[in-house]
């Protein structure tokens, strides 16, 4: 196969665009120089985390929990990008070597507000919710558009211990979207039978920008690919007659600049990064609440009048105070509060997932990853991380809203729900950091919306231009995933290209017999 001549532009740095990177260069024959990643960040990976010091400590915005069995497309690109760590080993066989020798199985998913681990065995539901949730599996799609969790089941359903686990392994919110709760309860329908252990998280074995992002930046530096950074794409132009880019617009520190593509050139765009507007304290102060002009919602509400079929960002990116939820990482010298997380749960470090205090007024949870989490942590440090889906509202020790604390003043209401307060000083004395993070736009995707809101990744008649985000429409997937990130890439450059190797389909499992059975034991329980 000869080299293509064109060049592609991918808007945005994040997996999707780098996966995109790799399909061009395994699938499509491309050279690397012939390859464009643009991205405002300084830093490559989007929403895949990895940043920090030893001294100044690290930062967790949040945790991807990768699947094995529902990964299909992200696990066959990464067997073929080499591990930096294990010699002789690719991603896909790192990662899964690292989960199997470290396996979940969750001791302590929910506790109360006297500290009390919770029996998670049954899952709560009335005869009302069992009927509501099967009758929801059998309803077509196109009804749902517009309607929330919150509108289809009754108030009794969210004080059930399923509501507690699934709301806050996912980060689903009331007034998420009922037609994104159905995805997930068809795509995981294996993972309901096993909620309350979260037997199902695939870990990476350190953060997923060390594990993940770095070692495919190498294998896509090795290839020549460019990448820019600090440049911002803020438009595009189209041909008058058809779906068809023409030029890219963009500033950097020089200043605005414009990109013209000329016939058999590519643009592929990320519409769409639930980390954008984030941003970070530290132990003694509290991060800032910024959802002015995202950068990648602004550059979609750019071009999505110009053409038919390019969705809607308004149901995403219009309501930030719904979209809204807070994390935070805390870094130690030392092991002692990681030792009494331990003996409290039952869970060394990297078996527990995530342990959430159900009736903290910030719906809190932590996450404990095994040691260590980061490339650059000390021996003898360690790290964990937190998140609240209501940081709005007043702390139960800490009277202020969760928005407004810095990230002592978090640890301090951690502390106090796991009822360490009798140490809480000595914890304080070892801290390095504890770093705030604000995302006012990490739940966008699973806001309510219309069927054509979400665009096709290829939208219809398109010459040279794709999508690819956790904001484009793929059939029968769940967003909120690597594995969407991924499939969406190799979907655009695929069909693009008119490539004719198959695309990995969604495993049916919500048809397999066995699964259903299990699933429906469970419900009853």
């Amino acid at each position: 196969m000869s080299k293509k001549q064109g060049q592609v532009y991918f808007i945005g740095g994040g997996l999707a665009s780098m996966a995109g990177a790799a399909y061009l260069l395994r699938d499509a024959d491309y050279e690397g120089k012939n390859i464009h990643i643009l991205e405002s960040m300084n830093i490559l990976g989007g929403s895949n985390d990895g940043i920090g010091t030893a001294e100044g400590g690290f930062v967790c915005r949040g945790g991807r929990m990768l699947n094995e069995e529902t990964y299909e497309n992200f696990w066959e690109l990464f067997k073929d990008i080499p591990s930096l760590d294990s010699p002789g080993k690719s991603i896909t066989e790192e990662i899964l070597d690292f989960d199997h020798d470290h396996p979940t199985c969750a001791k302590a998913r929910l506790i109360d507000k006297d500290g009390v681990i919770q029996n998670v065995k049954s899952m709560g539901f009335s005869r009302r919710d069992r009927k509501d949730l099967q009758k929801l599996m059998f309803t077509n799609e196109k009804k749902l558009d517009d309607l929330t969790i919150g509108e289809y089941f009754s108030p009794q359903f969210f004080t059930t211990t399923f509501w507690y686990m699934w709301q806050t392994t996912f980060a689903f919110q009331t007034w998420s979207s009922l037609f994104e709760f159905k995805r997930y309860m068809h795509r995981m329908i294996f993972e309901f039978s096993r909620i309350e252990t979260l037997e199902g998280v695939t870990r990476t074995p350190l953060d997923q920008y060390d594990s993940v992002i770095l070692p495919l930046k190498d294998f896509l530096d090795k290839k020549g690919v460019d990448f820019t950074l600090k440049c911002t794409v803020t438009d595009l132009d189209f041909a008058d007659d058809e779906l068809r880019v023409t030029s890219l617009f963009y500033k950097d520190a020089r200043g605005e600049g414009k990109i013209d593509l000329n016939e058999g050139d590519l643009c592929i765009m990320t519409n769409g990064c639930m980390t954008d507007s984030a941003t970070l304290g530290d132990l003694k102060t509290a991060a800032e609440y910024k959802p002015e002009n995202p950068v990648s919602g602004v550059l979609w509400k750019n071009i999505a009048g110009k053409k038919p079929g390019l969705g809607n960002p308004d149901p995403f990116f219009a309501k930030p105070k719904e979209t809204l939820w807070q994390s935070y990482t805390v870094t130690s010298n030392g092991n002692a509060l990681l030792k009494r997380i331990e003996e409290f749960s039952g869970n060394v470090p990297g078996s527990g997932a995530l342990m959430t205090f159900k009736d903290s007024n910030w719906r809190m949870s932590i996450v404990v990853a095994a040691q260590p989490h980061f490339k650059g942590q000390k021996k003898d440090q360690t790290i964990f991380w937190g998140y609240g889906l209501y940081p709005e509202k007043t702390g139960d020790y800490v009277k202020k809203p969760m928005l407004e604390c810095n990230g002592e003043e978090l640890l301090t209401e951690l502390l106090h729900h796991l009822h360490f307060e009798d140490k809480l000083d000595d914890y304080m004395n070892d801290v390095v950091n504890v770093i705030p993070c604000i995302m006012p736009y990490v739940d966008a995707q699973f806001q309510p919306r219309k069927m054509t809101d979400r665009p096709q990744v290829v939208p219809k008649g398109s010459v040279n231009f794709a999508m690819i985000s956790q904001f484009v429409e793929i059939p029968k997937d769940m967003v909120f995933t690597e594995e969407y990130s991924v499939r969406a890439a190799r979907i655009a450059v695929y069909k693009l290209l008119g490539i004719k190797k198959k695309i990995n389909r969604v495993t049916p499992y919500d048809k397999r017999l066995p699964v259903l059975l299990k699933a429906l034991k469970t419900m009853h329980r």
